[in-house]
């Protein structure tokens, strides 16, 4: 491959998935720039993205593309993009896909996104019975509704009330492209979410002039009251996976997420 083009060497199914999740969130009108998808061929081929530098201008713009990308929807919660044939990726783990979207976010989010890494954690031996206990306790709150909350105002007012979201939104999977500094999107875990599922995820590694990012998406489809409290919610997801992938290091923030749930 040429120098304008970036491989990465996966299996052709999960290529195959990676792609539909860029191309569906770069398909959101006026949305975050996702790296072009060149062909699925011996891997994943990508546009090169050339390094730059970001600036608060270029993150407060990233913020407000992200707000129309959410906005974009999705069929439902947990629908998959078009295309991949199912499940999607975080990672190195695979997230299942409801067979039929859950009616509340709620029952999605626990079902989907929680009791699946609780208990593969707990078989493993990284959860003792106390922690699962309190995890298991937080993700019935969670299913019985009594969390559920409205999505960002853009999201709220579209035809599903799901959002289209990147789904492992960390920093690593935003680059900042030269000349200018503009945010460009890899590796989604891409379906049908809560919009705050990714603010959540930019705020659990931390990004480079993140309050920007906020001040621009916030301008542009403000979150529901109370988002930043519940910043431990939406990220009790991405410290499940992470306590199964890489192991006990990552329950202790696990479980204080759970506790600040309540």
């Amino acid at each position: 491959m040429d120098s304008e083009t970036w491989v990465k060497t996966v299996p052709a199914a999960e290529a195959r998935r990676e792609a539909a999740g860029l191309t569906w969130l770069a398909a959101a009108p006026g949305g975050a720039r996702v790296a072009r998808v060149l062909g699925t061929q011996d891997g994943l081929v990508l546009e090169r993205v050339r390094a730059g530098t970001p600036t608060a201008a270029s993150a407060r713009a990233f913020g407000a593309a992200l707000a129309r990308t959410h906005a974009a929807g999705a069929e439902g919660w947990g629908s998959p993009p078009p295309g991949t044939g199912g499940d999607g990726t975080l990672g190195a783990a695979v997230l299942p896909t409801p067979r039929r979207c859950p009616e509340r976010w709620g029952d999605f989010y626990a079902g989907y996104r929680l009791l699946p890494y609780l208990r593969q954690a707990r078989d493993a031996g990284i959860l003792d019975a106390a922690a699962t206990r309190l995890l298991e306790r937080c993700a019935g709150r969670i299913a019985d509704g009594g969390l559920d909350h409205d999505q960002p105002a853009l999201v709220a007012g579209s035809a599903t009330g799901v959002a289209r979201v990147h789904g492992d939104l960390w920093s690593g999977n935003v680059l900042w492209a030269s000349p200018d500094g503009e945010a460009v999107l890899i590796d989604p875990a891409a379906h049908g979410g809560h919009a705050e599922t990714d603010l959540a995820m930019l705020h659990l590694f931390g990004l480079p002039h993140l309050e920007e990012v906020v001040r621009g998406y916030r301008e542009v489809s403000p979150p529901a009251d109370g988002w930043r409290e519940r910043l431990p919610l939406h990220q009790l997801h991405p410290l499940a996976v992470h306590t199964v992938l890489f192991g006990a290091g990552y329950a202790g923030q696990l479980l204080a997420a759970a506790r600040r749930v309540g």
